[in-house]
């Protein structure tokens, strides 16, 4: 496998690689995040998560649309006002189904399975519905075109760069919220132990609901960030959802270290293989990997000790 390049090549490779897998472990940093909060704290299994993400996309779509058409002056700025919306839409979206479907369906992880496995389809097919079945792009603003000379053959673009500055922030914002400010010690208190929590006076369903918001909303931030470096089509969302999952189980639910650490281990693998072995192989042996270490390690990289 290594033998057709000689060493000069072979690093050049890896770096080109790493950087690749550093803008891929942004999407799935971003994509992980939302999920390990939800599935952390009020243990639902959500298969619609893709499909928050790809909602963020889409609203990053229209509001590229909006500004190119009414505020050419201001597109440019476009892509920061873009997150905000996609993230008040996929957390507002997020709330109403917390409150329509899954805060009947607590303590029941299969039910919320197929619950929100149908719902990423009705999704799907809303999504074809009103934007169509094809796939669109944005217009990146220009001062996101281009890219940063590492070497002389290693290059870095911007676009994955301001994704990547965009993940590090959404980590660092959620962990002064959820270890900094007096909701995340109500968040805290509800995942260590429920009955305690709400019988000191925490309105446990407030935070359920707020949670989940805020797990979509970060998904939506992921789609905007997706818009930067991919297409969007209707079905884009499935194309991340089980690797997301695998990130989550593999650093151990509720742990943002070990979210972090999975997300940055699984992009950097398959990055580096698929280059050498292809897309497809290169899921399978990363996805063997981890089940191996799962064997040993079931609890994941990290765990959050709680109280019984």
């Amino acid at each position: 496998m290594f033998s057709d390049y000689t060493a000069t090549e072979l690093g050049s490779i890896f770096a080109m690689q790493g950087f690749a897998g550093l803008i891929l472990f942004a999407v799935f940093l971003l994509m992980a995040l939302g999920l390990a909060i939800i599935f952390g704290q009020m243990g639902v299994i959500n298969m619609a998560h893709g499909e928050f993400m790809i909602l963020g996309a889409y609203m990053t779509y229209l509001t590229s649309n909006l500004f190119a058409e009414y505020l050419p002056g201001l597109f440019d700025a476009y892509f920061f006002v873009a997150i905000v919306v996609a993230f008040l839409a996929s957390a507002a979206l997020g709330a109403f189904v917390e409150w329509a479907m899954i805060r009947r369906l607590y303590h029941r992880p299969l039910d919320t399975l197929l619950a929100t496995w149908g719902l990423s389809l009705l999704m799907q097919q809303s999504y074809r519905s009103i934007f169509g079945a094809r796939e669109v792009g944005v217009r990146i603003p220009d001062w996101m075109a281009g890219s940063f000379p590492v070497t002389d053959i290693v290059e870095l673009p911007i676009n994955g760069l301001i994704v990547m500055i965009i993940a590090i922030s959404v980590t660092f914002g959620v962990y002064l919220l959820m270890f900094k400010s007096s909701w995340g010690r109500r968040v805290r208190a509800v995942v260590q132990n429920r009955p305690m929590a709400g019988a000191v006076g925490i309105n446990t369903v407030k935070v359920d609901r707020m949670t989940f918001a805020l797990g979509c909303g970060i998904a939506g931030i992921a789609g905007s960030a997706f818009t930067m470096i991919g297409s969007t089509g209707p079905s884009a969302g499935q194309q991340y959802i089980v690797d997301t999952f695998l990130v989550v189980v593999f650093g151990g639910a509720a742990s943002l270290l070990g979210t972090v650490a999975s997300a940055f281990s699984i992009s950097q693998a398959q990055s580096t293989m698929e280059f050498f072995l292809g897309g497809s192989m290169a899921k399978v042996l990363t996805l063997m990997t981890v089940v191996i270490i799962l064997m040993v390690r079931p609890q994941g990289l990290f765990t959050l000790k709680v109280r019984k």
